[in-house]
């Protein structure tokens, strides 16, 4: 499958040719682009009336291209009949430990309800949290690398367990000849110079929460007891960024519908001095005020084009970052394994609660249709398990003609499930954003490396 596209970069365009199954990519002219289009793809009555512009000699010359490349198997590759994933062997590799269902901040956005996921607030003892990092060495059978996510809630509102839990793995794993690797997300209000100095020297990543200008971030995160905290949360994630110095972290923002011009924002967090930097769409009710909606996706779409062409100027010069969605890597890239099943939710990936229960990830926590069990007694519920090993994206109607299948994976599960009330249908309005996103990145990656 081909899929043809454009993105104007410095008063020019720039046209491409993506290979889907091969990855290969292809930077060519105009008219190279429009043969394209009338071979592989739909091509509209304007650009058919331009293609039909072209000499002949010109159009047989690049007919001609394309099937040496179609011959070398870089073009119109054929799906392979062998990339079903193997199915999981109930191994599992990661936990995400609510380590609390509390927090010091009220999100308008929040899905998880101020951070109780519709519980009581509840804080993870050390007692589940052992019980919880035992059960992920039990169930990860011969691999030798581990990961566990402190999220919440707030976590550092439970600081001291996240520092026994943390310990107590880190000997665990390697009696038992293993390696676990820990990231923690905080949204900086409690990140102090000694919470900072700790999880700078115990964790492997660290996410800070942050939405971007001053005004934005209190418009829709305010305090517990309603305050604005900008000044505070910010001033504590650049003293971070000053001493996590070269290692893993990233600033994450949520754009909603009140600031669909999310580029200032990540302006902004460059800006100050960030260069890892990630800004996620709100995934909320359509009846909901913040919510994005269809109607947004035009204005959103041209933003996202918008951020490409500031996000290659900034990489340059001195203000260099990474935005994570604009990251790829065509040489070498995710596993195939990881490109048909995603994140890996429910079958290699799961979350605990702080009451010891097991769902597939954070976002189904609470939803009893899909408890799993229980680490404190080791009760668990492989059905559920393997139903979600064998969501892949190939298995999914609407994502086996889509151009972007191999880098969204099918999209997020939770997503799927809570629009849709299925699995296996995608949450439409992510996957109209991840296609932008993937044309950008492609396009960003040919430019960058002189495509």
């Amino acid at each position: 499958m081909v899929h043809c596209f454009k993105f104007s970069y410095e008063g020019n365009t720039r046209y491409f040719i993506w290979d889907i199954e091969s990855g290969s990519l292809h930077s060519v002219d105009c008219f190279a682009y429009l043969c394209a289009l009338n071979r592989y793809g739909n091509i509209s009555d304007k650009e058919k009336a331009e293609f039909d512009k072209i000499p002949v000699s010109e159009k047989k010359e690049i007919e001609e291209e394309f099937e040496i490349l179609e011959s070398q198997g870089v073009l119109n590759c054929p799906v392979s009949e062998n990339i079903l994933p193997t199915k999981s062997g109930g191994e599992i590799k990661a936990l995400c430990l609510h380590i609390c269902h509390d927090c010091n901040m009220r999100c308008a956005y929040c899905f998880a309800k101020d951070g109780t996921y519709n519980t009581p607030k509840d804080y993870m003892t050390f007692e589940v949290g052992k019980a919880a990092i035992d059960f992920l060495i039990e169930k990860s059978g011969k691999r030798k690398h581990l990961e566990a996510d402190y999220f919440g809630g707030e976590p550092l509102l439970n600081f001291d367990t996240v520092k026994k839990i943390t310990e107590y793995a880190k000997e665990k794993c390697k009696n038992a000849g293993k390696e676990i690797n820990f990231t923690l997300t905080t949204n900086c209000l409690n990140l102090n110079e000694e919470n900072a100095r700790y999880l700078n020297n115990e964790m492997e990543n660290v996410i800070l929460s942050i939405d971007g200008r001053k005004e934005v971030h209190n418009r829709v995160r305010k305090t517990a007891n309603g305050k604005d905290a900008f000044d505070l949360i910010l001033n504590n994630a650049i003293n971070f960024r000053k001493i996590r110095g070269n290692k893993k972290y990233y600033v994450r923002g949520t754009f909603t519908a009140l600031n669909t011009d999310f580029t200032e924002d990540v302006k902004f967090l460059s800006d100050v001095g960030f260069d890892q930097i990630s800004m996620e769409p709100v995934v909320l009710d359509e009846n909901n005020a913040l919510a994005i909606k269809k109607d947004d996706l035009p204005k959103i779409l041209k933003e996202y084009e918008k951020l490409a062409q500031e996000y290659i100027e900034r990489r340059k010069g001195e203000k260099w970052f990474n935005f994570f969605h604009f990251m790829i890597d065509l040489k070498g890239g995710p596993c195939l394994k990881k490109r048909l099943t995603g994140c890996g939710a429910g079958s290699e990936y799961i979350a605990v609660t702080p009451t010891g229960e097991i769902y597939p990830c954070h976002q189904f926590a609470g939803d009893k249709d899909f408890y799993m069990g229980n680490v404190l007694t080791k009760q668990f519920n492989t059905d559920i398990q393997k139903k979600f090993a064998n969501i892949t994206v190939l298995c999914k109607e609407t994502c086996k003609n889509c151009f972007a299948k191999y880098y969204c994976s099918g999209g997020c599960s939770a997503n799927a499930y809570h629009f849709n009330k299925d699995l296996y249908k995608p949450y439409e309005t992510a996957c109209e954003m991840m296609k932008k996103r993937l044309e950008l990145s492609l396009a960003i990656y040919a430019i960058e490396n002189n495509l």
